[in-house]
C-alpha cells in the first residue's frame, strides 16, 4: 500500500486501512517498504517497546521522502535519554493545574473571537485557528502580531505538495525568527515559558524546542476544532447531548477523528515480532491512529458523545504521549462549550460535500468551514 488514500466519508479512516491485517506492508515517500499497524493493541507495543525509535535521522514518513535528525531541542524526534532530558525541562509547564489557571485567559480569548464573528464566515480563519494560536503564542511569549507569518511558515515546513527545498527553506525562515525573539529574551525576559528556560537551554536549543511546540499547539488543537465542529453539525443529534458531559464529548471527538494520521512513525532497532510479521532492524513502522482508535471500541464507527474512550490514542502513547494534551482539551472543552452556546443555529452555509479536506497533510482536518448562522 502506498498513502495518503482518499477518504469516501470525512470523519472516517480510509475503508483500506481497516481491510488490512494488524500489520501489514508499506511503501513510504522514498520508495523504501516498511511496514503499518492498524490495531489498538499492536499500536500499543509499537509506542511503548523501546525497540522502536523515534529519531528523526532513522524514521521514513509516508508523505515525505526525506529523513534528518532532530533539530536540537525538538525532543519529539529523539528516543531517551535525550528525549527524557529536553521533556523534563517542560514537565511542570504543563500540568493539569498550571493548564486550569490558564483556563480564564482561554475562556476570555475565545469570547473576543466569537464576538468578532459576524455570517457568513470560514470558522477555520474566524475561530478554529486563531484561538489554540493565541494561546500558544501568549503561553510562549510569541507576538501575536506576527501569526500569520508562523503559521504559514508552519503549513509550509510540513507540506506534502511541497519540495524539500520549500519546506527546508519555511523552517529555516521559522528557526531564524524565533532564534532572533530567543536573542531578545535574554536581554529582556518576560514572564513566558521561553524566558523562564533560558537558564537552562542555549540559543539553539531554546529554538529548536519553540518551534516545535510552536507547531504543535496550534496546527492540531485547529484542526480539532474545524473537524468537531463539522462533525457534530453533521450529527445533530450528538451536538444535542454536547452540553450534558462537554469533556466526554472531547474525548469522544478525539477518539473518532484521530487527525494525526501520518505522522506516528517509529523504526526497529532490532528485529521485532509483531502481530505475527517480523519487523526487521531498520524498517519504519507508521501507526495509523485513525484505524487503531476504531479497532477497540464497541460501535466504533458510531460518534457517541457519551461513551466511554478510556484507552483512546488520539495524543500517542508511552513516553512520547502528547505533551499539551491538556492545554488541548481545555481549549477544545472551552471552544465547543462557547461555540455552540453563542451560536445555536450554526450550520454548514455549504453543501457537506464540497467542504475542503487536508487528506495529504500528516494532521488531517478541514482546510477551510463556511458557516452561516
Amino acid at each position: 500500500m502506498t498513502l495518503p488514500i482518499a477518504r469516501t466519508c470525512p470523519f472516517d479512516p480510509p475503508a483500506e486501512l481497516r481491510d488490512k491485517p494488524a500489520v501489514s506492508r508499506l511503501r513510504f515517500a522514498d520508495g523504501t517498504l516498511g511496514w503499518m499497524v492498524t490495531t489498538h493493541a499492536e499500536s500499543r507495543t509499537v509506542l511503548t517497546d523501546p525497540r522502536f525509535s523515534a529519531r528523526g535521522e532513522l524514521v521514513r514518513s509516508p508523505i515525505r521522502p526525506v529523513m534528518q535528525p532532530a533539530a536540537p531541542g525538538a525532543f519529539a524526534f529523539m528516543d531517551p535519554p535525550d528525549h527524557t532530558h529536553y521533556r523534563k525541562l517542560l514537565t511542570g509547564q504543563f500540568t493539569v493545574r498550571r493548564m486550569r489557571i490558564l483556563e480564564p485567559r482561554i475562556e476570555q480569548i475565545t469570547k473576543e473571537l466569537l464576538d468578532a464573528m459576524t455570517p457568513p464566515t470560514d470558522l477555520v480563519q474566524a475561530f478554529a485557528l486563531p484561538l489554540p494560536s493565541r494561546v500558544i503564542c501568549e503561553l510562549l511569549g510569541v507576538p501575536y502580531t506576527d501569526h500569520e507569518f508562523f503559521e504559514q511558515k508552519s503549513h509550509d515546513m510540513v507540506d506534502p505538495k511541497g519540495s524539500h527545498e520549500s519546506r527546508g527553506a519555511a523552517g529555516e525562515e521559522l528557526f531564524g525568527y524565533l532564534h532572533q525573539l530567543v536573542q531578545a529574551k535574554r536581554a529582556a525576559p518576560d514572564d513566558a515559558l521561553i524566558s523562564g528556560l533560558l537558564g537552562q537551554l542555549d540559543d539553539v536549543e531554546l529554538t529548536g524546542m519553540a518551534i516545535m511546540l510552536l507547531f504543535a499547539g496550534h496546527e492540531t488543537t485547529a484542526n480539532m476544532l474545524g473537524l468537531g465542529t463539522f462533525a457534530l453539525l453533521q450529527h445533530p443529534e450528538q451536538l444535542a447531548k454536547l452540553h450534558d458531559d462537554v469533556d466526554a464529548a472531547v474525548e469522544e471527538l478525539l477518539r473518532y477523528l484521530s487527525i494525526v494520521q501520518y505522522e506516528v512513525n517509529r523504526t526497529a532497532l532490532a528485529d521485532v515480532e509483531l502481530g505475527g510479521e517480523v519487523i526487521k532492524k531498520g524498517e519504519t513502522v507508521l501507526v495509523s491512529l485513525p484505524a487503531a482508535n476504531r479497532d477497540k471500541f464497541e460501535r466504533p464507527d458510531e460518534l457517541d458523545v457519551t461513551r466511554s474512550t478510556a484507552g483512546h490514542l488520539a495524543f500517542g502513547h508511552g513516553v512520547h504521549q502528547c505533551l499539551g494534551q491538556q492545554l488541548a482539551r481545555i481549549e477544545m472543552r472551552v471552544g465547543f462549550s462557547a461555540l455552540f452556546t453563542r451560536f445555536p443555529t450554526l450550520r454548514l452555509a455549504v453543501d457537506p460535500a464540497d467542504v475542503p479536506l487536508n487528506v495529504e497533510r500528516g494532521i488531517y482536518g478541514v482546510a477551510s468551514l463556511p458557516v452561516t448562522w
